[in-house]
């Protein structure tokens, strides 16, 4: 009898290659798919040779598909959008729906694979309910955050074989693998894009970046002038160090206002909102956020706020804190949990000064 055929996301790190030792134990018949996304200096990107050598030494397919235009147009010029436009952009919340496991899941059906498989840290779960995504065992490496807007559909299509491992365990389990090299690779939930930091890609990408923006004001919360910053889009919203201003007690980015290339700065307690406004949602059951158990996530490791209220609008939702929350930033995710669920997610918009 045929073994049945799964096509997994390999991106010649140490999480894929375990997805593929365990798929292969279960029975499965592996191929392996390595989206060529974004290049580095006009080469290509390494993890694909990785990719493909992994795959060659434990004698499975392998392909690569490459839609960096695609991902240049739906990903990467949105990102710097964001930035532009005074927001901190999730990029990963995107691709994944849009882009990965899109194409992941045409690939499998090119080749007769019957599911896909990532090595993200995260489980599935099916019940009477339906199908969901829940944190993954490992705490310190749970990726749910990231993945709330997968459709059911695509969910149906998908294994996580690492949502009941610690990365340690994987570590352990890959030590003794001669099939695998072993190299220092940096973490999935890195934006894949970014090398060093978001600001030298910014850079590289809008070339006049300082030209136009550099020498903008940093002010206080009645608007006075405190000294000069680098240009807004180098700052986020709840952001302590590197603002290379002293003003005797710790100041942090409260808001950024683009339209006059400023950045707020204030004291802690200044970052706390009352509510705030998202769109773009996806939401699995209303009726689960209304529920006393419910929490909201707003950035990826983040805590999870109780919500006193939820009001439907018209494409948003506007979510009332029961005890405020701190740091909100435009362009992040919001997402929601029952307990370690995702039970939906959207995009910030708006925060909400707490009054006081």
């Amino acid at each position: 009898m045929d073994k049945e055929r799964i096509l997994v996301g390999m991106s010649g790190g140490i999480d894929s290659s375990a997805a593929c030792k365990l798929l292969r134990e279960a029975g499965y018949e592996v191929v392996g798919a390595t989206l060529r996304m974004w290049d580095r200096h006009g080469k290509e990107a390494s993890f694909i040779d990785d990719a493909r050598r992994l795959a060659m030494r434990l004698g499975m397919e392998h392909y690569t598909v490459d839609i960096r235009d695609e991902f240049n147009e739906k990903v990467i010029r949105p990102f710097i959008d964001e930035y532009m436009n005074g927001r901190t952009p999730n990029p990963c919340v995107f691709c994944n729906p849009n882009i990965k496991w899109k194409h992941l899941i045409e690939e499998a059906d090119r080749h007769g694979c019957c599911k896909i498989a990532t090595g993200h840290y995260v489980r599935k779960v099916e019940d009477a309910s339906g199908i969901w995504i829940e944190e993954g065992r490992d705490k310190s490496k749970d990726q749910s955050y990231f993945l709330w807007g997968l459709s059911r559909e695509q969910l149906e299509r998908t294994l996580f074989p690492l949502g009941d491992y610690t990365k340690r365990e994987i570590k352990e389990m890959m030590a003794g693998e001669a099939a695998y090299e072993k190299k220092e690779k940096k973490e999935s939930m890195e934006i894949c894009f970014i090398e060093d930091d978001y600001r030298t890609f910014l850079r590289q990408a809008v070339p006049d970046i300082d030209a136009r923006l550099s020498g903008g004001y940093y002010v206080d919360n009645k608007g006075l002038r405190l000294g000069r910053h680098e240009g807004y889009p180098f700052y986020t919203v709840g952001q302590r160090k590197g603002l290379g201003i002293a003003l005797g007690e710790p100041a942090y980015v409260i808001k950024i206002n683009p339209a006059k290339n400023t950045v707020k700065l204030g004291r802690r307690e200044e970052l706390t909102s009352c509510a705030m406004k998202i769109a773009r949602c996806e939401i699995r059951d209303m009726e689960l956020l209304r529920s006393p158990e419910a929490r909201v996530c707003i950035r990826y490791r983040g805590e999870k706020y109780a919500i006193r209220s939820i009001t439907e609008g018209e494409n948003e939702l506007t979510v009332e804190f029961a005890d405020g929350a701190t740091a909100v930033a435009p362009g992040q995710s919001a997402v929601f949990y029952i307990g370690e669920r995702v039970v939906g997610g959207g995009i910030i918009t708006y925060a909400q000064p707490t009054k006081k």
